[in-house]
């Protein structure tokens, strides 16, 4: 679940900021971000925040976020599979609102070029470095096939054809299975950052522990947020 954690981490921080509004379901007054289009049937790991919640609960009711325990989970997802550790800084708060369609405009698709990437994520206050290291997460997990089936099976494709009976991504190579990932390697300002990170795996790991701090300290939309009891619904 290490890839899923950190990437639902990501898809709630870009959405109102990081106020865990991604866990929120849907009622008559809340349009859950679970069904935008980027999040439906992708996203996972709302079961491992719940649990850990109810944990939490028990020992200490009412003080921790569901925010909190999100952040804290992509930092620990990343320790547990041998990537950088950093420091969390606590004390955010759960939303009581959700934007499907912030959902659906703000995070970033698989398809896009370098310019709508860097712009995102420049929308979000963090840098093209930022967005680089970002995108190293996707050396994790696994990606659906309908987001890279026309990449492959293009006959402009410039991916590697070899890459299928790899087991290793490598935009240097040609081997970057998303478009939005292989476009840091295409010739434009983030070539030297792509360059960098394969000859300096150390660089890699602190450039990406510093951006996820950065992720993970988005503000919240809200002002006046809640703790909310069950990272699912409001109190």
């Amino acid at each position: 679940m290490a890839a899923s954690l950190i990437r639902l981490h990501f898809h709630d921080c870009f959405v109102q900021g990081c106020d865990a509004s991604i866990l929120l379901d849907e009622t008559n007054s809340i349009q859950s971000e679970k069904t935008a289009f980027p999040n439906v049937n992708s996203v996972r790991g709302y079961d491992v925040i719940e649990a850990a919640k109810r944990d939490v609960e028990r020992v200490c009711p009412g003080v921790v976020s569901c925010a909190d325990i999100l952040t804290l989970a992509a930092r620990d997802a990343s320790v547990y599979v041998g990537g950088p550790t950093w420091t969390v800084r606590l004390g955010r708060m759960d939303s009581t609102t959700a934007s499907r369609s912030q959902a659906n405009t703000d995070l970033p698709s698989p398809f896009v070029g370098l310019d709508v990437l860097i712009s995102a994520f420049a929308n979000k206050g963090l840098s093209e470095t930022d967005m680089v290291a970002l995108s190293g997460a996707h050396t994790l997990g696994q990606a659906q096939c309908f987001l890279f089936r026309t990449r492959i099976n293009s006959n402009g494709t410039d991916i590697d054809r070899g890459f299928a009976s790899t087991k290793t991504q490598n935009l240097m190579q040609r081997k970057g299975l998303l478009q939005s990932d292989q476009v840091l390697f295409s010739g434009g300002s983030t070539n030297r950052l792509v360059s960098d990170y394969s000859r300096n795996p150390r660089l890699f790991a602190s450039d990406f522990a510093n951006a996820m701090v950065k992720m993970g300290e988005i503000p919240a939309a809200e002002q006046n947020g809640i703790i909310r009891r069950v990272c699912s619904a409001i109190n």
